[in-house]
């Protein structure tokens, strides 16, 4: 009988996902978020109902803000479908609920309960959800109509029916994605939400790449070679600042009674502070801002009757649009300044030294209490700088890559990447750790 081959012959990567299948627990886990993420990509191609294909699909390919939002909707805002709105909503209900909690005492009680103050906080993100996807898909909606994709957008006379039950079904989509992500945190892998919003970018990013690739007048192969080059090395350096951390270096007393005698101990460990602490949020923050000039704009400029105040808006609207240097410069600025301060708003909600304090560590060299508080503030605050121009370059080089190439692909999926890589590692660390359990190697370590 011929032996199959031995572990150490076999790429590692390959025999990590072999050994996983191979246990039935994490083989039903990871079929299960398979088939969660297949229901949403089902969902997201159901659309409402009064929508003209045609119009719809001629308004975005010639217009680039609906271009941004429909590319992290995974092309579910261009079919407007029941999930055109993504789980965005819930995302920023999370945002909103992570800055107002060290500010309500309520909720700052709340998050020091445990595992049921979490849950409560939870509860109040679901119904804040239900809310913001109603007016976030009012605001998509009119704004599609301004552009011509749809019609009949109001709430009166005959288009307030019509409209009431657009808005119910897409806030509808929006909690059915949230309910799916959810289900997949509790019996699949990885971060349900997370992995929603990864499942649409990645649908998206290949009808991405081919219309920016067919739309390019003159590409040339080595334009596109340059442009893979680049797409690889700006996934190294996603990953390189995604794991990229500076350790304290911290010391417990332990304290231990042996024959009547107490002994005191002293164990080593760190505190991991990472480069990019804040994530994405920054640059969903700065775009999030950033779309609204424009927009505003252009509807200024289409609807308003004196000259002056149209030639304004349409000066705005020609500096402020995305493809201009104005508009990158500013997205760069916003999110070196939302990088910090999202940061320090998670910094001191962690309350880092007074933790260390109560569990009886310190910082060699750093007296406990605020000299500690003050000195990885410190630390944060410098390595943060790394972290912020990471993300500001990050959010401009599809400008940049444009300009170098000539050609559209990476107009919007430089964020996606960066989106996708975090997903991804993050995944496979949680895949790693059930394979550890069952003392298999893992994926990564």
């Amino acid at each position: 009988m011929a032996q199959s081959a031995p572990q150490s012959t076999r790429p590692r990567l390959l025999q990590a996902g072999i050994d996983a299948f191979s246990q039935p627990d994490v083989r039903r886990k990871i079929l299960f978020t398979i088939a969660m993420l297949l229901v949403f990509r089902f969902v997201a191609h159901v659309p409402v109902p009064g929508v003209e294909r045609e119009a719809l699909q001629s308004t975005f390919d010639d217009n680039a803000i609906l271009g941004f939002l429909n590319i992290f909707s995974g092309g579910a805002l261009q079919n407007m479908s029941v999930a055109a709105l993504g789980v965005y909503p819930y995302i920023t209900a999370t945002i909103v609920m992570q800055l107002a909690t060290p500010l309500i005492p309520r909720l700052q009680a709340l998050s020091q309960e445990g595992e049921s103050g979490r849950q409560r906080i939870q509860l109040y993100q679901h119904w804040m959800t239900v809310p913001l996807a109603a007016v976030q898909g009012y605001a998509q909606l009119m704004l599609i109509q301004s552009f011509g994709g749809i019609s009949s957008i109001g709430f009166g006379g005959d288009t307030a029916l019509p409209t009431i039950a657009t808005l119910f079904t897409m806030v509808a989509g929006t909690m059915f994605l949230v309910w799916l992500g959810e289900l997949i945190t509790e019996s699949g892998v990885g971060n349900g939400v997370s992995l929603i919003i990864f499942g649409g970018i990645v649908a998206g990013m290949p009808g991405l790449v081919g219309r920016g690739l067919l739309t390019s007048s003159g590409t040339a192969l080595g334009s596109v070679l340059l442009l893979t080059a680049i797409t690889l090395a700006v996934v190294a350096l996603i990953v390189y600042f995604q794991e990229a951390q500076r350790r304290i270096p911290v010391q417990y007393a332990r304290s231990s009674i042996k024959g009547g005698r107490m002994y005191r101990q002293q164990g080593q460990s760190h505190v991991p502070l990472r480069v990019n602490s804040a994530g994405m949020i920054p640059l969903i923050f700065a775009f999030s801002i950033m779309i609204f000039p424009p927009v505003a704009a252009q509807f200024v400029a289409t609807t308003a009757d004196v000259g002056w105040v149209v030639s304004i808006a349409e000066f705005f609207q020609a500096a402020l649009s995305p493809t201009g240097v104005l508009y990158w410069a500013l997205v760069f600025v916003m999110v070196v300044a939302f990088a910090f301060f999202y940061t320090m708003v998670v910094f001191q909600q962690q309350n880092l030294a007074e933790n260390l304090q109560r569990q009886g560590g310190f910082i060699p060299g750093i007296r406990p209490g605020r000299p500690t508080q003050e000195y990885i503030t410190r630390v944060l605050i410098r390595i943060t700088w790394g972290g912020a121009f990471f993300l500001g370059f990050i959010a401009v080089l599809p400008f940049l890559a444009t300009g170098l190439t000539g050609v559209q692909a990476l107009q919007i999926s430089a964020v996606g990447l960066l989106i996708a890589v975090g997903v991804v590692i993050d995944t496979m660390r949680q895949l790693e750790a059930q394979m550890m359990m069952r003392n298999y190697e893992g994926f990564i370590s």
